[in-house]
């Protein structure tokens, strides 16, 4: 498959042989979110962002996995690292009981495979201009969640603070953090007092829904005013929230929303945790979304792209206690943790920040200038970050129509929120493919159109 010439082709979605795989995964499988039909064939040919279906198919992927595969398919500075490492079993260890390394003859910090150890050295090292030296590795962003707020409930206080639209992950502590969909906590137990507040990402929504005459001036200094707030500050555990919503939209905070917040962190102390699943590891052109803000986050919450999770902090926010934290596998997926190190590697290596940022800004104007030209029917808003951007559409039907008819054309996409498309094309996505996946998404904007616009 050659990359620089290489475009979709497509016979049928699902194929025969597609609808077989998935009528026997769903023998087994429990009920669960499943956006297509599609079956990546990992013995066949991919790419970047092109990969190889099960029926021969080929298609251009700007999903990314959710943003869980942020270097596309076989990344060859990525497969070059890993076709030298000579696999051994187990591939995971009891990673918080035992160490691991992949050449003990080396220096730890000089090892050419990184493994857990370098994945945290790493990550230090990113968040050092937040002062943050610590990092508790788990398998999955939620879990980098339920161990960010443990911390912070750990050091006192038995309230917080999050944002409508909000998505933390699946597990119950995360699920009490939740305030996008209710399909996601209905029925669940959930964590008490946590509050939720608007979070504005536009300036009509900062200044209707955020300000306010209070004593505080705003949502939340007005519930933390020391003479006629509702909440005693010192009970406030944590106050959690998204640089980018992913699931509730891909709404961007407010710049002016976030120095807000930076001010009651300095006036009450408050311990800020941000959430950098989705958005973290270059996805918006910095390592990190929270880097376009004027904010201090205390705790950072990853996961996704460094295909583990990881819990950043610093010393004095993570207990001292032992048994306060703990996983089997967290630190010890072998594999894992050197494909998130490798990746951060590549991510510099290769100057792929400044990438993603004009990659970033040609994606985002083809959409603008496809509404602007009326190329894109329905489609009311861009929105997003680098290569983290959205195009929302005038009803959730059309929506789904579009994703459909991309999908149809061999183009992945993602929906969320209500009525939001979302487009994470991989951080090495070249102008080419960014060409291509805009004129697949007009096109299947003016096939659906004749239904809608009657």
């Amino acid at each position: 498959m050659d990359r620089e010439t290489v475009e979709p082709q497509v016979e049928a979605l699902p194929g025969q042989r597609a609808q077989q795989w998935v009528d026997y995964h769903h023998e087994f499988a429990a009920p669960s979110t499943y956006v297509y039909e599609f079956v990546w064939d990992t013995s066949r040919e991919a790419i970047g962002p092109f990969c190889t279906d099960v029926d021969g198919n080929v298609l251009l992927d700007f999903t990314s996995h959710v943003a869980a595969a942020p270097l596309g398919y076989n990344n060859p500075a990525l497969r070059e690292k890993l076709e030298a490492f000579d696999l051994v079993d187990p591939l995971k260890i009891a990673g918080q009981d035992f160490y691991v390394s992949t050449d003990g003859s080396e220096p730890p910090a000089e090892a050419k495979l990184p493994g857990p150890s370098q994945l945290m050295d790493r990550l230090v090292a990113a968040t050092d201009h937040y002062d943050m030296d610590r990092v508790f590795l788990s398998n999955s962003g939620a879990e980098a969640v339920e161990n960010g707020i443990k911390i912070c409930y750990a050091a006192g206080g038995h309230r917080a603070f999050t944002f409508e639209g909000a998505f933390h992950g699946r597990t119950l502590g995360a699920l009490s953090l939740n305030r996008s969909k209710t399909v996601h906590r209905r029925g669940y137990p959930e964590v008490p007092g946590v509050v939720s507040v608007p979070y504005p990402a536009s300036d009509e929504a900062y200044e209707t829904r955020w300000l306010t005459d209070g004593p505080g001036g705003n949502v939340v200094a007005d519930k933390l005013h020391p003479d006629q707030g509702v909440i005693d500050p010192d009970e406030v555990a944590f106050l959690i929230l998204e640089p980018i919503q992913g699931e509730g939209g891909y709404r961007v905070a407010h710049d002016e929303f976030a120095r807000d917040l930076e001010a009651l962190r300095d006036r009450y102390d408050l311990t800020v945790v941000v959430d950098e699943i989705q958005s973290g590891v270059g996805r918006t052109g910095e390592l990190w979304a929270v880097d376009h803000l004027d904010l201090t986050p205390d705790v950072i919450t990853a996961g996704k792209g460094l295909r583990v999770g990881a819990t950043i902090s610093r010393s004095d926010v993570f207990p001292e206690q032992k048994s306060r934290l703990s996983s089997t596998w967290g630190a010890g997926d072998v594999i894992a943790s050197m494909q998130g190190a490798l990746t951060m590697d590549i991510i510099h290596e290769q100057n792929l920040l400044a990438n993603v940022r004009e990659r970033g800004q040609q994606l985002r104007a083809g959409l603008e200038d496809a509404i602007d030209d009326g190329d894109l029917p329905g489609a009311v808003d861009v929105r997003g970050r680098g290569l983290m951007l959205a195009v929302e559409f005038d009803t959730k039907e059309r929506r789904d129509a579009v994703l459909e008819a991309a999908f149809e054309r061999g183009f992945l996409t993602l929906g969320c929120g209500h009525k939001t498309l979302r487009l994470l094309p991989p951080l090495d996505v070249t102008e080419r493919e960014i060409d291509l996946g805009l004129r697949l998404l007009r096109e299947a904007a003016a096939d659906v159109a004749p239904e809608f616009d009657r």
